[in-house]
Order: C-alpha cells, then structure tokens, then sequence
C-alpha cells in the first residue's frame, strides 16, 4: 500500500517542527513533504535587532539542506486550497495528495482595519518593516540632534494576538536613545487597547513593564482603543488624540491564508480540537501555530502545537497511544538591549467565548517572570540554539539536545525568575 503521505503547509516555526518532529518519530516510514512560498526560515523573534542595526541576512535559515538531509520533499509555491474529500492540497502550479495534512500557513497582518494605520504608521511584522523603521529612528535621532524636540508613539490596537515585540522595540528605543545621549530630546508614548500590559501573559508581566516604564520616564496608557490615524495624530474612542513624530504599531491579525473547506473563526483561523490540534470534523488534518485558533499567536506555542500535533499523527501510523497533547504554556525573552524580562507563563482554557484563555496565576511552580542583563545571554542562545536544530533538520524539542537547552532554562530561572 505504500508509506503514508503526509504534506506540512507552512515554513515557519510550526510547519518546520511539525516535519522534523515527525521525520525524528517516523524516520523512513512516512514520505514527507514541506510547502513553503520561500525557501528560507526568518527567525522572526530576533528580528526585533534589526532596527538597532543587524543585518536580516541574520536571521535566514535556507531550508534546502535541512530538507534533503532528512529527505523531505520541498516544494516552493502557494496554497490555493484543500479539498478534504479528495485528500488534494492544491498549490498555484500543482496538487498535491495527502494521507495526513498539517496547515502551518501562519497569520497576517491587517493594518485597514485602522483607518489611516497602513498609511502613516510603521508596521513591524516582516524584516523589510523592520529596516524601515531603523531608516525611520535614524531619521528621529537626526532631528533630536539638531535640537527638534520628537515624539515616537507606539501602538497596539485591538485584534493584535501578539503585543510582546512591540514592546520590546519600546525599551530597546529607549536603551539606544539614552546611549546616543539623545532620549532627554525625545517623547516616548506607549498606548494599548489591554488592559494590562502584554495582558495575555497575566498580571505579573504587567507589574514588570509598569515598572520598566516608571523608570525610563515613558509614559503608558491602557485600555485605550485607536479608532484613527491621521497625520501626526492619533484618535482614540475616549476623544483623546495623541501626537506623534513617528507612529509604531503592531497592527490587527488575520489568518495568512483563508481555508474555505475547513472550520474557521471569523478572522480566518482553523478551527481545531485543543489536544490534538486536529481540525474540527476532519480526521486527517491538523492545524498548529498561528493558522489554528488558539489565540495567542507566538513562536514557543508554534511549538508545542506542531509537537502534539506530530506525536498524535505518528501515533495512529504506528497503532500507539499518543503521547503528547498540547498543554498551553507561553515562555518568551523580552529584550530591552541593557536587560531582558523572562516569562515562563501556564496558560488555561476557561470556557468563555470572549476570553477562552487565561493565564494559570494560581500555578506559581510554572508561573515564572524574571528580568535580569543576564536573561539577554538567554535570548542569544534560543537565537541560536533554534536555527541550528531547524539548520539540521532536527525538531525543537527532542533528544539531548532539547535536554541540555531546558536544563539550562530551568536552572537560569530558579536562580534569574519567581
């Protein structure tokens, strides 16, 4: 009957450890294939350096070794669409057959949602955004120079999933302000639709970037829902309107690709079953990272989705009882370039509709924050530790080496967190 065929959507944190997590568990016994418009990975949490100076270049991971190594079929081009009833993904230049399917086709950004948005803030989402807002920061230190006093305002709106980098960008601006000897010249203005700061990661973040943003002097607003942008000036639904020299936003999520065959959210993002990630009324596929519906969308979840996806497709291969099931937990390094904040956080599902998930506060063995200069020794490794496994086609988290990373985490965050 021939091995089973299994095609992964998506070259980013979950279709990547989604395939190499499978090829570990199944070797030869599967045929793989990974679909990818790009034949290269970005490691998207590093890109927040970019601005500040680092070349993207950096942060490319061609895919063409690591496929090959594991003998994994790459194919580069552009999902049209999936026919459940045929087992057919259908690309821009051909079909393609499947026994099982993972769609790993990431989100998107949707700036129009904000009337004006798109037009006069920088967005920070892709590499190229990223080098337009250094060209925009070298522009702001020129003109504090010279003695025009600036005012950088950075954004959240509502709809965004994911607010960790923007903040990061935030206090890493500060960071390189005050080493240039220019942030007593420049205003910085920090607005969210939360109602805590990086709300989804519970109160003991919010606590920390109060903190942070009581001590470099920039002054945070939340609960405050942008309803326009204009030139120079931002609208707020309280009547409020903010000025700004330079506008930074994070702005609304979208599923990357929309799958009409397939159970989805209004905003286009799969519908799955929260142990498995299979999609809801589909045997055969899966959905994991910022496809699928959880409504976190961040690299460390990516991960975990994609592994318990994987664990439960080699399972049925092989008659056995899964292993994994996806257990939410968010862990992220928010750099701040003369320190960084630690957040290991346990998330639960709470059955509300409006909030289907909350943080476990009450889970304080797992619930950990911690901000040090030494956490910024941590970041470089993930940022390193990450392209090098996904370089040699090898999952995330597996085998010693996943051993050895997570020893190290824990111990810096017995010593580093609380």
């Amino acid at each position: 009957m021939g091995r089973p065929r299994i095609v992964v959507l998506g070259g980013g944190f979950g279709g990547l450890e989604a395939a190499f997590y499978l090829r570990y568990k199944l070797d030869d016994k599967v045929e793989l294939t990974l679909v990818s418009e790009r034949d290269f990975f970005i490691f998207k949490p590093n890109t927040v350096y970019i601005p500040f100076g680092e070349d993207p270049e950096r942060f490319r991971l061609s895919l063409r070794p690591a496929a090959k190594r594991k003998n994994i079929d790459l194919v580069i081009s552009r999902v049209v669409g999936v026919e459940p009833e045929t087992s057919k993904v259908h690309l821009v230049d051909r079909e393609l057959r499947y026994d099982y399917l993972i769609v790993a086709t990431g989100a998107d950004m949707r700036p129009s949602e904000v009337p004006g948005l798109k037009e006069y803030a920088v967005t920070v989402w892709t590499p190229e955004e990223m080098m337009a807002l250094r060209r925009e920061l070298a522009r702001i230190a020129e003109a504090a120079r010279s003695g025009r006093r600036q005012k950088i305002l950075f954004l959240v709106p509502p709809n965004n999933r994911c607010s960790g980098p923007l903040y990061e960008l935030c206090l890493m601006t500060d960071t390189w302000l005050s080493r240039k000897g220019l942030r007593s010249a420049v205003d910085l203005t920090w607005t969210t639709y939360e109602e805590g700061y990086i709300q989804a990661f519970g109160p003991r973040l919010d606590t920390v970037v109060t903190r942070e943003f009581e001590e470099r002097g920039i002054e945070g607003h939340k609960g405050i829902v942008v309803t326009g942008v204009e030139p120079g000036i931002v609208h707020f639904r309280t009547g409020e309107r903010y000025p700004f020299d330079l506008l930074v936003a994070f702005p609304p999520y979208v599923a990357g690709l929309t799958y009409d065959s397939l159970a989805r959210d209004d905003r286009g993002f799969v519908r799955v079953e929260a142990e498995s990630r299979r999609v809801k009324g589909q045997a055969a596929i899966f959905a994991v990272g910022d496809a699928a519906d959880f409504p976190i969308k961040q690299a460390f979840l990516a991960l975990l989705q994609a592994d318990a996806a994987a664990d439960h497709i080699a399972s049925e291969i092989e008659g056995k009882t899964p292993k994994l099931s996806f257990e939410p937990m968010s862990m992220c390094v928010m750099e701040e370039l003369n320190r960084a904040t630690f957040a290991q956080v346990p998330l639960k599902y709470t059955g509300d509709p409006l909030k289907p998930v909350d943080v476990a506060a009450e889970d304080t063995a797992e619930y950990k924050v911690g901000i040090s200069p030494l956490w910024r020794l941590g970041k470089k490794i993930l940022g390193l530790y990450t392209p090098w496994r996904f370089g040699h086609g090898e999952p995330f988290h597996a085998g010693f080496a996943w051993e050895a990373m997570d020893l190290g985490l824990k111990v810096l965050s017995r010593l580093l967190a609380e």
